[in-house]
C-alpha cells in the first residue's frame, strides 16, 4: 500500500467522483476555539465517501473478473458504495447487511440494483457468509476496508484535503477522520504524508466502541466486546482495526479520540444549521470532537472529515429536537 496506488485511484475516479469543497462557519470556529474547516463527504455519490473506494475497487479488477460480479459486507455505506460502482460498470453486485442495519440504507442499495443479503451481526460470522456466497457465485469480494484498492479509493481524500487546505493557508493541522476499521484514516494518513506533511490524521471513533485508540497506545490490535447496538454510530461500529490499515495508522497517526453519542447528535444539529449539510451519527463524529472536545486537538486550526450523511429521519430529527437552534 504507497501513494502511487492512491495516486492511481485518483486518475481512476476522476470525473467519476466529486471533489468535495472545504467548508467553514464562523459560529462553529467560536464553539471550537480555533478555525474549524470540514471537509463534506456526506455530498459524495450515495452519501458517503464510500463511493472512492468503491470505485476503486471495482475499477481495478481484470474487465473478465469483474464481468462474473462482485460481493461486500457492510453496515449501508460501502454497500451503497460498491453497489454504484458496479451498477456503472454494468456487472452485478450481492451485498451482506447486518439486518439491524439503518432502513434507509438497505432500501438505498437494493435500489442501486444489488441483492441484499441480511444477516444477524451479533450472532453471525459475516465473512463466513461472504466466503461462502463468494465461492459458490464466482464473485470477487471487496472488503469494507481492509484492501489495499479500497485504501487507495479512500485516500484520494486526502489528497483533496492536502491541496484545499494549501490554498486556505491552512499548513500545520489535525486532520479529524471518523474511524471504524482504518480504511479512509490510513488512506488519508498515507495522502498526507507525501502531499502535506504538516497536517496529521487523527481517528475518531465513539466511546467504548475506540478499538483503534487503544490499539495506538498499546501497539497491537485490540477488539470491541461491547454489542454493536450499543451505539448509535453504525457506520463506524466495527471489531477491530484492520491488518493493513493498523500498521499504516500506527505509523503515520496522532493519538485516537472517543466521543459520546450525545455529541454526535449536536454535531449533526450544528452541521446541519451552519452547513446546511445532514450527517448521519457515524459521519459527525470528527466533527464532534472539534468542537466539544478541543483540549484534545492541537493547532489553530482543524480539518473534520464528515464521513457520510445516510441516516434515517427519526434519527436526524431527535438531533435537531434536542439540539437544533
Amino acid at each position: 500500500m504507497n501513494i502511487e496506488m492512491i495516486r492511481a485511484a485518483a486518475v481512476r475516479l476522476a470525473g467519476h467522483a466529486r471533489r468535495t469543497p472545504l467548508l467553514s462557519s464562523p459560529f462553529l470556529d467560536e464553539i471550537a476555539g480555533r478555525r474549524v474547516v470540514v471537509k463534506p463527504e456526506c455530498l459524495q455519490h450515495t452519501g458517503s465517501f464510500k463511493f472512492r473506494g468503491g470505485w476503486s475497487a471495482v475499477s481495478a479488477l481484470d474487465p473478465e473478473v469483474r464481468s462474473r460480479g462482485v460481493i461486500a459486507f457492510s453496515s449501508g455505506n460501502h454497500a451503497q458504495g460498491v453497489a454504484l460502482a458496479a451498477r456503472l460498470h454494468g456487472v452485478p453486485s450481492v451485498i451482506i447487511m447486518p439486518s439491524d442495519a439503518p432502513k434507509l440504507k438497505i432500501d438505498n442499495t437494493r435500489r442501486l440494483g444489488a441483492q441484499v443479503v441480511l444477516y444477524d451481526r451479533d450472532g453471525e460470522d459475516r465473512d463466513a457468509l461472504g466466503a461462502r456466497l463468494s465461492a459458490e457465485r464466482g464473485l470477487t469480494l471487496i472488503k469494507p476496508f481492509d484492501e489495499p484498492q479500497v485504501i487507495a479509493g479512500q485516500g484520494t481524500t486526502g489528497l483533496e484535503i492536502a491541496e484545499q487546505a494549501a490554498a486556505e493557508g491552512i499548513t500545520n493541522a489535525d486532520v479529524l477522520v471518523c474511524c471504524g476499521g482504518g480504511g479512509l484514516t490510513s488512506g488519508i494518513a498515507l495522502a498526507l504524508e507525501a502531499e502535506a506533511p504538516g497536517l496529521r490524521a487523527r481517528p475518531v471513533e465513539p466511546k467504548n466502541f475506540d478499538d483503534v485508540a487503544r490499539s495506538l497506545v498499546s501497539g497491537r490490535i485490540e477488539r470491541n466486546q461491547r454489542p454493536s447496538s450499543d451505539s448509535i454510530c453504525d457506520a463506524i461500529v466495527t471489531p477491530s482495526p484492520g491488518v493493513l490499515t493498523f500498521p499504516i495508522m500506527r505509523r503515520l497517526c496522532g493519538p485516537g479520540i472517543a466521543v459520546p453519542d450525545e455529541d454526535c447528535l449536536r454535531a449533526m444539529a450544528a452541521a446541519f444549521t451552519r452547513l446546511k449539510i445532514v450527517l448521519e451519527p457515524g459521519g459527525a463524529v470528527a466533527l464532534a470532537a472539534a468542537l466539544y472536545h478541543p483540549d484534545l486537538i492541537e493547532g489553530e486550526a482543524v480539518v473534520c472529515v464528515a464521513s457520510g450523511g445516510n441516516v434515517d429521519a427519526s434519527v436526524f430529527r431527535t438531533a435537531l429536537e434536542k439540539y437544533g437552534e
